[in-house]
């Protein structure tokens, strides 16, 4: 399993660390250790004092393909979660400074929580799902799917032309803009359409 994200796929969000919107998705990936689990705690890394959430909804892909039609893209996933795209911003700007490439800052031990997955078959429009997130009941972040540059079936589509996907791969589609940090102590909980799906702690 392999995780795949979407960098600056929110036009706001992108304008929000000022960085320029893309013509085309940009990527990068996690290792299937920045999985976090079951609402269990983050715990704070000690290599950073910057630790910044990033709601995201995530799509779980359901069986393998390489080079897919924009056309079909919607037949390679059938469920659909939500995850944190947990960054050490100080690290993340320390290496962009340097040309240097973000892994440090994005791929670290659990920083990837995920939720629960829920069929796509329950959304009666996939271009119009909200999602938010809030720290200690204080929204923080609210995104549709409909203000995404690019939709899913174009990023399962361009991801497919360089990267096989296989069943079980999570794609991070992306988060609006909102994006700040975290503290230890906090809570955060993530919903979907209304339906709360991550709530855990920072530690």
């Amino acid at each position: 399993m392999k995780i795949i994200a979407i960098g600056r796929n929110y036009v706001a969000h992108a304008k929000e660390l000022n960085n320029p919107v893309p013509a085309s998705p940009v990527i990068f990936m996690k290792p299937d250790t920045a999985v976090l689990k079951h609402n269990n705690p983050f715990y704070h890394p000690d290599f950073s004092t910057d630790i910044h959430h990033e709601i995201e909804i995530v799509l779980k892909i359901a069986k393998e393909g390489k080079h897919i039609d924009p056309r079909f893209a919607g037949n390679y996933f059938e469920e659909i979660g939500l995850g944190i795209d947990f960054t050490a911003r100080d690290l993340q700007q320390n290496l962009k400074e340097k040309g240097l490439p973000w892994e440090l800052a994005k791929g670290f031990d659990n920083s990837a929580p995920v939720s629960e997955f829920i069929p796509k078959s329950e959304f009666s429009n996939l271009k119009n799902i909200n999602f938010n997130l809030l720290i200690n009941d204080n929204e923080v972040q609210k995104g549709n799917t409909g203000n995404m540059i690019f939709p899913f079936e174009h990023l399962i589509s361009f991801v497919s032309k360089y990267i096989t996907l296989k069943k079980g791969d999570l794609i991070f589609t992306g988060t609006p803009e909102g994006v700040g940090k975290v503290n230890i102590g906090d809570r955060l909980t993530g919903y979907l359409e209304g339906k709360k799906l991550l709530d855990f702690e920072i530690k």
